[in-house]
C-alpha cells in the first residue's frame, strides 16, 4: 500500500482531526485516502486489497432508555446481532443520519473508532482479533487507517464481544 494516495496536507477536515487524533497518541500509521469510497466494507476492501473482514466497521444505534450512542466496531463480513447487542448495553433504537453526526461528530460511511462528540458505549466484535490487523474509517467515507485489534481495543477501551448474528449453517 503506497502512503502516497493522499497527500497528509490534502486530507478532508474531518479526516485530518483523525490523523491529529492518532498523531497525539502515539499511532504510527497514517491516514489513507482510498481513490473511490470506502462507505461499504466492501467497496473499503476493494480499494486496500484485503478481505471484508479485515474492515472494522462502526455501526451507530441508539440506546432507547437515554438516548446515547452505542458503538459496535465489527468485522466488515459480519451482520451485527441487535439482540445480542441489546442484551450487554439495553434496548437498541435506530440512529439516523442526524443522531450519528450529531453524536460522532462523523456521517454515516466515515465514522471513526475515536473522537466522538458524546462518548458512546462501545463493543469491539471479538471476530477482528482473527487478523494481524485491520481498516478503520478515519471521519471520511474515503479515509482509513490501519492497526492491530489490540491497537483498536487500546485506543477504544471497548469491551470486546461476540456481536455477530450466527451464520446460518
Amino acid at each position: 500500500m503506497s502512503e502516497s494516495m493522499g497527500e497528509p496536507n490534502a486530507l478532508p477536515e474531518a479526516a485530518q482531526r483523525v490523523a491529529d487524533l492518532l498523531a497525539g497518541i502515539g499511532h504510527d500509521r497514517p491516514v489513507v485516502m482510498l481513490p473511490a469510497t470506502g462507505k461499504t466494507s466492501a467497496e473499503a476492501a476493494a480499494g486496500l486489497g484485503c478481505s471484508v473482514a479485515e474492515i472494522a466497521k462502526s455501526i451507530i444505534f441508539r440506546r432507547v432508555e437515554d438516548d446515547v450512542p452505542v458503538l459496535v466496531i465489527a468485522s466488515g463480513s459480519n451482520r451485527v446481532d441487535e439482540a445480542k447487542v441489546a442484551a450487554r448495553v439495553g434496548v437498541l433504537g435506530k440512529a439516523d443520519a442526524k443522531f450519528v453526526r450529531e453524536k460522532t461528530g462523523y456521517a454515516i460511511g466515515g465514522v471513526c473508532p475515536i473522537g466522538h462528540a458524546v462518548a458512546p458505549v462501545m463493543l469491539l466484535d471479538q471476530d477482528l482479533f482473527r487478523y494481524e490487523s485491520v481498516w478503520a474509517a478515519a471521519g471520511h467515507p474515503h479515509a482509513v487507517f490501519n492497526l492491530t485489534p489490540q491497537q483498536l481495543q487500546a485506543m477504544t477501551g471497548a469491551e470486546v464481544a461476540d456481536v455477530a448474528q450466527a451464520n446460518p449453517a
